[in-house]
């Protein structure tokens, strides 16, 4: 490169990094294996409208909370895929100021109305329709809920200010991307089926919305203003509460003004665990993704990864094998602590990640069939979105939450722009009867009134000498849990940054069916030596998209996976 050309690329950068304002820079990047890099704060979402936001509040003088609850709301009108008011999920605080780090469980539950058998035909077999695409679908949602109540927990700013973005957005309008319009074409027998539904996504004449058209929710922006002014109760138990319950009335669903009225956000203990050193901080159940992240993470401990390398036959065998041995537990083990004994500490055990290490074989891959669910003693020592916001207090957020499929069962309930969840497909409607994404469950996740389903999203922060080190998360509905480890382990074993752990080619492996599903970018010769180890290895779509945020140094480092378009990471 000559002088000149070197001359060039300083000025682009300058004017790139630093644009003519009298305020703070905001720091944004798409470039591979490079994080972003803030001084102040960051957000990184799947939606770069939804990270505006978040960033918008934080300049604001809002904590990582405030912020985070911004991009809720936020994610529910410009993503209405995952991000919304009608399903719910799980999210982890770490306040700086008290160094204490806890959880909300703010998951779906089940309508008093519904019981074990009620999505079996006259044949005893699951009926699909019934479970996944109609009102019976629906758990009673607490996203609402759970970002009241972290607000409230955790914040400094009020309703009304944080849900101004999400407001405006509805309100207004935004630009419509060429994934979204890509969605709304591709999702058309599933949306245009209810006219609701079809009012919202598509135009007066049936046609489709195009990448540059505006799209306007006047209802959802009826409900959020609703909620700004009036608080969660406008949702459980107030106007957007009885519309959604006369709609469900209407429609032969099961969720009634009751139900709303009823709904409990759980404030709850991470479940803790340490790998190398470090502590990691997940979510406990009814999430089984941290049980079995710190399970995953307890069994490899004793393998070189490092020394092996990543990506290596032996390593993604390794990692392969105790997969299997996590969900073969979370099959059988884990439910709704509520109504089911989950053996929380005897999974997370190293004594227990012992017994199942002598079960893994380094040179060839144990039959699925072969697998079976542990017996951990109690010791006493597909659509989903994830985002991490982190400020400069060192207060740190990960969320993930959800419809369950994209854009849930399809159904708008009836004047209130609401999205509704099938999240009743994440119960176990037959034990023995795979799910929706293949996963295997028992008496553990049968349907019972007032029971949050089993969920695999895995909010997680990990921690370094007791302070916060990096924050992650991923939709990706089954292969959440492994592609969170990932993360972990590209990290910590691989000495990677952000940017090279999220873009690194995934595996993933659930027990049942049995296949080792692998990302484009594994070497064909990898491929070779894994199916000599008896693995069975198909390629798969890209896995997850997570949004990880680092604090090193003094500063803070995300990326925003590359897998979907539209996600960023911002800070400034």
């Amino acid at each position: 490169m000559n002088p000149l050309q070197c001359f060039l690329v300083v000025i682009f950068m300058m004017i790139t990094l630093y644009p003519a304002t009298s305020q703070s820079p905001i720091y944004t990047a798409d470039v591979r294996h490079h994080p972003i890099v803030a001084e102040k704060g960051m957000v990184a979402s799947q939606h770069k409208l939804a990270s505006q936001a978040g960033l918008e509040i934080l300049r604001q003088g809002g904590n990582a909370v405030d912020a985070a609850v911004a991009v809720g709301f936020s994610l529910a009108v410009v993503l209405p895929r995952a991000g919304n008011l009608g399903g719910g999920g799980f999210m982890i605080v770490h306040d700086a100021e008290s160094g204490e780090t806890k959880s909300l469980n703010y998951r779906e539950m089940a309508p008093a109305k519904a019981h074990r058998n009620m999505y079996l035909d006259q044949d005893k077999n699951v009926d699909r329709q019934k479970l996944n695409s109609s009102y019976q679908a629906a758990g009673v949602p607490g996203s609402i809920a759970g970002l009241s109540r972290a607000l409230d927990l955790y914040g400094t700013m009020t309703l009304v200010q944080v849900m101004a973005p999400a407001i405006k957005q509805a309100e207004e309008g935004f630009t419509v991307t060429y994934d979204l319009a890509r969605l709304l074409k591709r999702m058309k027998p599933r949306l245009g089926a209810w006219p609701e539904s079809a009012k919202v996504f598509y135009k007066a004449d049936g046609s489709f919305y195009k990448a540059g058209d505006v799209l306007v929710q006047s209802d959802l922006a009826w409900s959020l203003k609703q909620i700004a002014q009036n608080g969660p109760g406008a949702f459980y138990g107030g106007e957007v509460g009885k519309r959604l319950a006369e709609d469900m009335k209407n429609n032969g669903g099961l969720i009634t003004l009751e139900d709303l009225k009823n709904y409990k956000v759980e404030e709850m203990e991470p479940s803790w665990g340490e790998y190398r050193g470090f502590q990691i901080a997940s979510m406990p159940p009814p999430s089984s993704g941290g049980v079995h992240i710190i399970q995953m993470l307890n069994i490899l401990e004793e393998f070189p990864l490092a020394y092996l390398g990543h990506n290596s036959a032996e390593t993604l065998h390794l990692m392969a094998e105790s997969m299997k041995l996590a969900y073969a537990d979370r099959s059988e083990h884990l439910g709704d602590p509520n109504f089911w004994d989950v053996p929380v500490s005897g999974i997370t055990s190293e004594h227990y990640a012992d017994e199942l290490r002598k079960k893994i074989d380094r040179w060839t891959a144990t039959p699925s069939e072969s697998v079976k669910p542990g017996k951990p003693v109690d010791y006493e020592s597909d659509e989903t979105t994830h985002f991490t916001v982190v400020d400069q207090q060192g207060n740190v957020v990960v969320n993930t939450y959800t419809l369950n499929f994209s854009f849930g069962n399809g159904i708008v309930a009836k004047g209130t722009g609401i999205l509704l969840n099938n999240e009743m497909s994440d119960f176990s409607a037959k034990p023995g009867v795979p799910n929706a994404f293949g996963l295997l469950g028992g008496e553990a996740n049968s349907v019972q009134p007032g029971k949050r389903p089993l969920s695999s999203m895995t909010p997680t922060i990990v921690f370094k000498g007791g302070e916060p080190y990096f924050a992650t998360g991923s939709p990706g509905g089954s292969r959440i849990i492994t592609t969170v480890l990932q993360i972990i382990l590209n990290i910590i074993d691989h000495g990677m940054n952000v940017a090279e752990a999220s873009h690194a080619p995934r595996i993933h492996h659930q027990w049942y069916p049995e296949i080792l599903y692998i990302e484009k970018g594994i070497s064909p010769d990898t491929q070779s030596l894994l199916r000599a180890k008896n693995h069975v290895v198909r390629y798969r779509d890209a896995m997850g998209s997570t949004q990880t945020i680092m604090l090193k140094d003094g500063l803070i480092f995300g990326a925003s996976d590359p897998r979907r378009p539209d996600a960023a990471t911002m800070g400034y």
